[in-house]
């Protein structure tokens, strides 16, 4: 039996039982994880009569639900089209690293055979390495979108939404999330093709007015990629994709946090429509990320990584090298939201917005034990995932059989 105990952390005080308020929202206390779930939050005079085999001290630092990355394509030298186990393996553990302990590899507009590849790939590895992030589904991100609004998404392999090629990739793997323009002929029989295969449909890379987005969440769709990116915008006679996303509470916003896809202001106002609750802070990460600027690939296309900024040879914006630790950061700064206030855009709601929070995105006795500690500096410290420490920044914080 393995059993995990956290202790001298600073939890939100939501999940504390004896919490009574504190000016930054959390409260002393130890987190007891066993079997890979979570078993409870201590205070200290229970701690001599809980046994355990390992303790990870957190003194110092923030104890959060395990960050959760919806839209990443790659990182570390590594995509998700590489369609090998040894690529996701890789990417899983760098976005451990990060604090991510559930992601969805995230696929690129292709040839059919090159999206199964990915996504097949996907259902023969290990759903919950022994040394990463765990893998929580594939995100198709199109090719079933619009030709006016491709971003980096190869146009060449851009197609209409066709419901029988979208059976066979569920067919191959664990799709759990599409990203798809709803406006286009044949959009609406997939998002509904989604709906009934318990796929959640996204509205992105779309040229769909008001109107239409809203009757694309009428149909179902739920998410919204990378939000004010690839998408009609926001002007006070077209509202667009923009306006249906910020002002539909049914719908929840993906947001590339790292001031170059969205300006802070821009963040500060989608933050203020959708709240944390529905805001996914994601990554939009390619295997640039976490290596040195200088010339890529994504799709089979050149990107040059400069400045913080990945971009086609034309200038188009083309994913990013941010992680989600940044990407709190960044959030944080833009809205002037406590850590308290934010931290449920990198975990809760991506959780719910999957289905998967009666699982995932909380400190509950039952709960996947999935957790991620930030210093001060709101920087990773320490990565659990289901009770095994994943990654560790100091060493020193983890000791075995000793109370």
């Amino acid at each position: 039996m393995s059993r995990l105990l956290i202790k001298n952390g600073r939890l939100p005080g939501e999940f504390v039982p004896w919490f009574a308020g504190s000016e930054d929202g959390f409260q002393a206390g130890h987190l007891a994880l066993e079997e890979g779930r979570v078993a409870g939050i201590l205070p200290d005079d229970a701690l001599p009569f809980v046994p355990f085999d390992s303790v990870l001290d957190a003194a110092g630092c923030y104890v959060l639900p395990g960050f959760i990355d919806v839209h990443v394509h790659g990182g570390d030298g590594h995509d998700v089209m590489d369609a090998t186990p040894a690529a996701l393996a890789a990417i899983g553990r760098f976005k451990a690293r990060h604090g991510v302990t559930g992601f969805l590899p995230t696929t690129m507009t292709a040839p059919l055979a090159a999206i199964g590849a990915a996504v097949r790939t996907a259902k023969e590895c290990t759903p919950t390495p022994a040394d990463g992030a765990r893998m929580l589904g594939v995100h198709v991100e199109g090719p079933y979108i619009s030709p006016e609004y491709p971003g980096a998404q190869p146009p060449q392999d851009i197609r209409q939404p066709n419901v029988a090629e979208f059976a066979e990739l569920v067919a191959l793997g664990p799709v759990r999330l599409i990203t798809l323009a709803p406006e286009q002929p044949g959009g609406h029989d997939l998002v509904r093709a989604a709906v009934d295969a318990d796929v959640v449909p996204v509205i992105g890379h779309t040229s769909a007015d008001y109107a239409q987005a809203i009757q694309a969440f009428d149909l179902g769709v739920r998410q919204a990629t990378h939000a004010y990116n690839a998408m009609t915008g926001l002007h006070h006679r077209r509202p667009g994709t923009l306006g249906a996303v910020l002002s539909d509470d049914r719908v929840f916003a993906q947001l590339i946090a790292d001031n170059i896809h969205v300006h802070p202001g821009a963040m500060d106002v989608l933050a203020r429509c959708k709240g944390p609750e529905r805001t996914l802070l994601i990554t939009d990460a390619i295997r640039a990320t976490g290596l040195p600027p200088g010339e890529y690939e994504l799709g089979g296309q050149a990107v040059y990584v400069a400045d913080g900024a990945c971009r086609l040879a034309d200038g188009t914006l083309a994913g990013s090298v941010l992680t989600m630790d940044r990407a709190l950061v960044n959030f944080m700064r833009a809205t002037g939201w406590s850590l308290a206030k934010a931290w449920p855009a990198t975990s809760r709601a991506p959780a719910v917005s999957l289905g998967l929070d009666r699982e995932l995105g909380a400190l509950k006795k039952g709960y996947a034990a999935d957790v991620v500690l930030l210093n001060q500096a709101y920087e990773v410290e320490a990565t659990v995932v289901a009770g095994d420490a994943v990654y560790i920044n100091n060493t020193t914080r983890l000791s075995q059989n000793s109370q």
